[in-house]
């Protein structure tokens, strides 16, 4: 797959993870990963990249005596999502029309 596309892929998918409340790192994982296959190493560089774009905030809170990290999504990150959704509805109908070639074909 494409590292642009799957870029914004990811993006997405931890925008939608905290979309509807605040998260930290492992839940995010948690949550993602019925969908998709993320790590950790993967994960952490996403969200620092959409913290400096402005796509969600940071804060820090005591959990069992450490501090953990939570993510909250801001309307920037909702934008974001929106336009997801669009380029989406492009991706699929490139979508069918590869497949339609691939059909003619057989």
């Amino acid at each position: 797959m494409d590292i642009q596309l799957k870029r914004g892929l990811l993006d997405a998918c931890v925008l939608s993870a905290i979309k509807d409340r605040d998260s930290y790192g492992y839940q995010i994982i948690k949550d993602i990963s019925p969908y998709v296959e993320i790590s950790e190493s993967t994960l952490y560089p996403i969200l620092r990249r959409l913290e400096a774009a402005k796509c969600l905030t940071v804060r820090s809170a005591e959990h069992n005596g450490r501090l953990r990290k939570y993510y909250r999504i801001t309307p920037a990150g909702l934008e974001r999502i929106e336009a997801f959704k669009q380029d989406w509805k492009e991706i699929e109908a490139i979508y069918r029309f590869i497949v339609r070639e691939e059909a003619r074909d057989e």
